[in-house]
């Protein structure tokens, strides 16, 4: 297993839809992965530590686990099958440790709310990875400044 960070959220013109990078924290490999633009604003908010009136998913997701007194320990993109990937979240209650099947994007956002650590299957990352250049971080780091200032509406046409 990888251990990844978000490197950031951004808006691919072509498809018209939001993708998550995840970077290696020892590497210079990318794994980007398309979401949804509610997932992405979650996302968005939960790293610039936003916290809204009424919960988020993955805000209602982590109250729910905190209620039952248990603790997510990580969580695992752990599966690329015909170009969706998977993962879980890594639960532990009372000793016991569930992993509970989940969408990247979801598993993610909770990871980030939760300050836990994010992990990618290395066959995964070998297979859907990309290596970045120092101009690609450069780059990159544009994009994520850019993306922040996109008002949440312009993302899709969801309600918040």
């Amino acid at each position: 297993m990888i251990e990844v960070k978000v490197a950031g959220v951004l808006f691919d013109n072509q498809t018209n839809s939001p993708v998550m990078l995840l970077k290696e924290l020892d590497g210079n490999k990318i794994l980007p992965i398309f979401i949804g633009p509610v997932e992405a604003t979650a996302i968005i908010y939960a790293l610039d530590n936003i916290n809204l009136s009424r919960p988020l998913t993955i805000d209602l997701l982590k109250l729910v686990i905190d209620g039952l007194k248990a603790k997510v320990t990580r969580v695992l993109i752990n599966n690329l099958k015909n170009d969706t990937f998977f993962a879980e979240i890594i639960i532990e209650n009372n000793g016991k440790i569930l992993a509970v099947d989940a969408r990247p994007s979801d598993s993610v956002g909770l990871a980030v709310r939760t300050k836990i650590p994010i992990y990618v299957a290395d066959e995964v990352m070998n297979t859907a990875g990309i290596i970045m250049t120092e101009q690609d971080e450069a780059r990159l780091s544009e994009l994520r400044d850019s993306i922040r200032n996109i008002p949440p509406e312009e993302l899709g046409n969801y309600k918040m």
